[in-house]
């Protein structure tokens, strides 16, 4: 059963699942003409597909645009043209959209992306960690209680692991709403990403939640994160691959996942 937060807490962003965008892109129509690098030249604009309430990845309102916006713009910027944004948050409406390029796609050496989706050099490593309250003593998954329990993502990779380890569990539907029934000590740690824990920590810097490794080891709970090319030239492809290299050289990537309280973690 589903546990919500409690009434007094209301979550301030609603982070898309991660990987979502890989997700979608699968659904785009496979038929679309290869998008060049000429035409993005000509065009004089890279498209950006985001989601317009997604914090910290994209935001179409509000103070701060969201990390994948700023790391778009500067793609954008090493390519000699402006980044535009097509606000999306459905299947159909990634379908209809004319979109370039989706970030934060999950890149595996073993397994291509359908749909004619290419990934570029990947630029940072995720995962699962495991999130405790600053006072909690926990530190690692064994450390806890048998009756403590781990909030988890419902239909996870995570949740399954965790529940044929015998650990007991609580889904939630959102990241967001993991972390702030960790916080109001409705579950005693949280199997979430870092990003949305470092996110947290940002807005709430009095209640600071902390990270533990316990997922290292499985490769499953661990992946590479890169930009995702809808059906781009060879020329295109070796543009992007080139300026997030130039982009994780002079420490523009790393900067812009500071401002978002994540760490930028390299690649494997």
């Amino acid at each position: 059963m589903t546990r919500a937060p409690s009434a007094g807490w209301k979550p301030r962003y609603r982070p898309a699942r991660y990987a979502a965008g890989l997700a979608l892109l699968m659904l785009w129509n496979a038929s679309a003409h290869a998008r060049s690098l000429e035409s993005v030249i000509e065009r004089g604009a890279l498209t950006l597909c985001a989601s317009p309430n997604a914090l910290p990845f994209a935001s179409k309102f509000g103070p701060v645009p969201g990390f994948q916006i700023e790391l778009g713009e500067k793609i954008a910027e090493q390519l000699g043209v402006k980044l535009t944004r097509e606000w999306v948050v459905s299947a159909i409406q990634y379908r209809r959209a004319d979109c370039d390029l989706v970030l934060d796609v999950i890149a595996r050496k073993d397994t291509e992306p359908p749909g004619g989706v290419r990934v570029s050099r990947p630029y940072h490593r995720s995962g699962v960690v495991l999130a405790v309250r600053s006072d909690s003593k926990a530190s690692s998954l064994a450390s806890l209680g048998s009756d403590q329990r781990v909030g988890v993502p419902v239909g996870s990779l995570v949740s399954m692991t965790l529940a044929k380890g015998g650990t007991a569990t609580s889904p939630f539907v959102y990241e967001d709403d993991i972390v702030a029934a960790l916080a109001n000590r409705e579950i005693e740690a949280a199997a979430v990403t870092p990003m949305t824990v470092g996110w947290f920590n940002l807005q709430h810097a009095d209640k600071p939640l902390r990270l533990i490794p316990a997922f290292d080891n499985d490769s499953d709970l661990n992946w590479n994160i890169a930009a995702g090319l809808l059906r781009p030239d060879d020329k295109l492809q070796q543009r992007v691959d080139a300026a997030i290299e130039a982009l994780l050289a002079d420490g523009s990537i790393a900067r812009i996942y500071a401002r978002y309280g994540i760490e930028l973690r390299p690649p494997q």
